[in-house]
């Protein structure tokens, strides 16, 4: 297995689970041991999580379970043809091979700043262990991207007591992801912690001399900044696979089952495309890194099950846990359910329920995923009414 993180941890496990008696290596380019991602914008950024409980597995694991890890060891080239993966000079051999290699955060072209000291990305360990010092009351930092990376980077900031501003080059925030509902919430409770948000103002280029000190703004303006974090989306980790020759197609292409167009070759996560109705698309998230893993896992031991993915994501932002329930691509319409502190929009198609926002508000998730699930679609008339009794749309 290449890529040593949430969906390889989780699919090397599940091969043991299944049975697998042979040799299984999984290898990853980062020199710690399978983690959890999601954190990292949060509670390890605040300083609430340390290191320890970020890992998902203890070493102990994986030595009972004969797992050999090799971290710190990047891959360099895949042979399919000769069954061969090569870490430098090293080659290992292998029966059956799948990719869990993840994604990259996308980064500013040098020319425009990228590389000035002081600009950070959000993705791994080394990432946020990069950037914590800079995280001093009364500084000002400088958030690129409206989208939920951007969005819990600025809430941590805010809470610790720094001067933020985001900028989106888009007409709002949230604007591929969610509805303007719920992106008109979010961007409200952050303007109440004191953010300051731009919205359809891109950025021209970040100014300094060696370390950055300011940004230059595609509206004329400029902003002094003492750091800045770049949260603009990610690409999949697909490097190696198209320079192997797998088809290429938003991500590693793969069939319902998990597998490339490679023989023996597999993927899974966030590198992982597969079609979903009728799209062909990737799920960025913990869930199907985790779930998609584990469909493969029994595909490579011949279960030939399709993998049916059940949608479902999080973020946490100061004291709102937003939690979000399939996928609203294609909605015409959006429901609003507003039960006080409890908030729920609820995404249709004609009269097909798609998917659900679900803010401070565990009962509307609960019972939206389920109905999502069941392929039940309830009326918006009886969503939208504070006094109708959730659990009672399951029946």
């Amino acid at each position: 297995m290449i890529g040593a993180g949430q969906a390889g941890s989780a699919l090397v496990a599940k091969l043991r689970a299944l049975g697998y008696g042979g040799a299984l290596t999984l290898i990853g380019d980062e020199p710690v041991a399978p983690y959890q991602r999601p954190p990292l914008s949060k509670k390890y950024l605040l300083g609430e999580m340390g290191v320890d409980r970020l890992i998902l597995r203890a070493d102990s694991f994986y030595q009972d379970q004969a797992i050999t890890l090799r971290l710190g060891q990047p891959v360099t080239r895949i042979d399919p043809e000769r069954r061969t993966v090569w870490l430098g000079d090293e080659a290992l051999e292998y029966d059956q091979l799948a990719l869990t290699t993840g994604a990259e955060p996308r980064r500013l072209p040098a020319a425009i700043g990228g590389a000035l000291a002081g600009v950070h990305g959000v993705r791994k360990l080394a990432d946020i262990d990069a950037m914590v010092d800079e995280f001093q009351p009364g500084r000002r930092v400088l958030i690129v991207g409206g989208g939920y990376i951007g969005l819990e980077a600025a809430a941590v900031a805010a809470k610790k007591g720094l001067t933020v501003t985001l900028i989106e080059a888009a007409p709002r925030i949230l604007g591929r992801v969610a509805a303007s509902e719920t992106a008109d919430a979010v961007r409200a409770l952050h303007q109440g912690h004191g953010v300051t948000i731009r919205e359809g103002v891109g950025l021209t280029r970040l100014t300094g001399e060696g370390r950055v000190s300011g940004a230059d703004l595609a509206d004329g303006s400029h902003i002094d900044v003492d750091f800045a974090i770049i949260g603009i989306g990610i690409t999949p980790g697909q490097a190696l696979a198209e320079a192997a020759g797998l088809t290429i197609d938003n991500g590693i292409a793969t069939d319902d089952h998990g597998r490339t167009s490679a023989p023996a070759i597999w993927a899974a996560g966030d590198c992982a495309s597969f079609v979903y109705r009728g799209a062909r698309i990737r799920l960025e998230s913990v869930q199907n890194a985790i779930d998609q893993a584990e469909a493969v896992a029994a595909n490579m031991l011949g279960a030939n099950a399709p993998y049916v993915p059940m949608p479902w994501f999080w973020s946490d932002q100061y004291d709102m846990k937003l939690q979000i329930a399939g996928l609203n691509t294609g909605y015409d319409r959006v429901v609003t359910r507003d039960a006080g502190a409890a908030r729920s929009f609820w995404y249709y198609r004609g009269d097909t329920l798609l998917a659900v926002d679900a803010m401070n508000d565990p009962r509307g998730y609960m019972v939206g995923k389920r109905l999502i699930e069941q392929g039940k679609s309830p009326a918006a008339e009886a969503v939208a009414d504070p006094a109708t009794d959730l659990k009672a749309l399951l029946g």
